[in-house]
């Protein structure tokens, strides 16, 4: 595979697999180039439990030092909480050391501004400039590095129990199933559900000195031990994260992992039964997201998929709520605009609170589509092709073409991108039927075959 698909730099940072792409001299230089961009003052740092985590940590502070930025260390970490205290303390920016969702040979430097935000376009290419060009800040003062781990947690618990009611949850002693991982929010989450909710927790893999304890990505497939934890225990329900606490999977009581889509779905229903606004999802998101919307009066933004994209369009039209339903990425204005697990566990508890619904009786609720998905490892020279092929096939179809292509049809659409987070294309469909789902579904992979010699999988 050529290198440059083993390194990729996105909406979200810079990310690859360490050793031979993501190395501490890069990682050193960019943060170099961090700290010049902000002009030095204080830059918040954190990680999530990665083997290679401490010695990027170190290359980092070494190239914020380099540039003469005083270092917040906040350690590990759960992402969301990094960027709502870098917002919060006013400092110049902050890094967070995370891969996410991706294995664990992988990591990642995500890069937010002042207002703990991510670089949108323009911040990312002066950035890039400063990068490429090796114009770097050479302080001649160092500053220090000064340690803080307590007053983040306590900030980002305080944004979320503000926006539900705690004692109505409380006051159920849900019980809640828990599977962190071994990751960012191995001792944060716990804390947050048992102690701030009053739910009666068990829980697995929340040790954040231990490998993760599964494939990263949480999803139906990956979540078998958590399923029989709901099960054995007994649970209302069970929450699953990844490793930098930005992504909720949810589990319902009988132990089926719900559809990352739907998990977004109750969110926004939970947001939108108190407030009136916009949604803003990515182009990739369900269909779902609408019927909703419709249901409160309320109109639905899509943009290119990645956090960045979506918060832009928060932004630009004011949303109550947003999110990526894909990935069960739940945003959250109130709290913060970024992913934020605890945002959607929060909404969560408080909508089940509030009725006397099971999870399973929630999302059955829902409007129903039918989704399939689909990888493929990504080839040079056949993507330009691949989106003719698919424009071609269905000459009927509105097309959007702000992020790969997406053929929206009628009650169904066929969205096929490039990943910016793997050297992979992402193929997704959903229709109303699940008849229709597996046509086009099966259309749509028969021209990634006659484009690529790698087939789906």
């Amino acid at each position: 595979m050529p290198r440059e698909h083993l390194l990729k730099i996105g909406v979200s940072g810079i990310r690859g697999v360490v050793g031979p792409f993501l190395t501490p001299q890069l990682a050193r230089a960019f943060a170099q180039a961090f700290g010049t961009y902000v002009g030095g003052g204080r830059v918040v740092v954190g990680r999530d439990t990665r083997a290679t985590g401490p010695m990027l940590q170190h290359a980092v502070q070494c190239g914020l030092l380099a540039a003469g930025c005083e270092v917040i260390d906040v350690g590990v970490l759960p992402t969301p909480t990094i960027q709502l205290y870098t917002g919060a303390i006013g400092a110049r920016g902050g890094l967070a050391i995370t891969a996410s969702h991706n294995p664990p040979e992988y990591n990642a430097l995500k890069l937010f501004n002042a207002s703990g935000l991510f670089f949108n376009h323009y911040e990312r290419s002066e950035l890039l400039d400063i990068y490429h060009q090796s114009a770097f800040r050479e302080a001649s003062d160092i500053c220090a590095v000064i340690s803080e781990s307590s007053a983040p947690i306590r900030q980002h618990f305080d944004r979320v129990l503000a926006q539900v009611d705690v004692e109505r949850i409380r006051a159920r002693k849900f019980r809640v199933a828990l599977d962190a991982v071994n990751g960012a929010g191995s001792v944060m989450t716990p804390r947050f559900l048992r102690d701030e909710l009053g739910c009666e927790l068990h829980a697995i893999s929340i040790d954040p000195e231990k490998p993760f304890s599964r494939i990263a990505e949480p999803r139906p497939d990956t979540l078998g031990d958590l399923s029989k934890l709901v099960v054995e225990k007994k649970c209302d329900l069970g929450f699953a994260q990844d490793p930098d606490g930005d992504r909720l999977a949810v589990v319902d009581e009988t132990g089926r992992v719900l559809d990352n889509d739907d998990v977004l779905a109750i969110a926004v229903d939970a947001v939108l039964a108190r407030r009136a606004g916009t949604v803003v999802v990515n182009l990739t998101t369900s269909m779902v997201i609408d019927d909703i919307a419709a249901a409160h009066g309320a109109t639905v933004v899509r943009t290119p998929v990645g956090e960045a994209n979506v918060v832009e369009g928060m932004l630009a039209s004011g949303a109550v709520i947003g999110g990526e339903g894909g990935n069960g990425g739940v945003i959250f204005p109130a709290v913060q605009y970024c992913r934020d697990s605890y945002a959607g566990m929060a909404l969560w508890l408080d909508r089940l609170a509030s009725k006397t619904e099971t999870v399973s009786e929630l999302a059955a609720a829902l409007p129903r589509y039918f989704r399939r998905s689909a990888t493929v490892t990504l080839e040079h020279g056949w993507l330009g092709a691949l989106m003719q092929r698919l424009a071609a096939a269905w000459p009927g179809a509105r097309l959007d073409r702000r992020d790969g292509i997406k053929l929206i049809l009628d009650d169904s659409w066929i969205h096929a991108r490039a990943s910016n987070t793997e050297p992979i294309l992402r193929l997704s469909v959903e229709a109303k039927t699940e008849s229709r789902a597996e046509e086009l579904f099966t259309r749509a992979e028969e021209l990634v075959s006659l484009s690529v010699p790698t087939r789906a999988k």
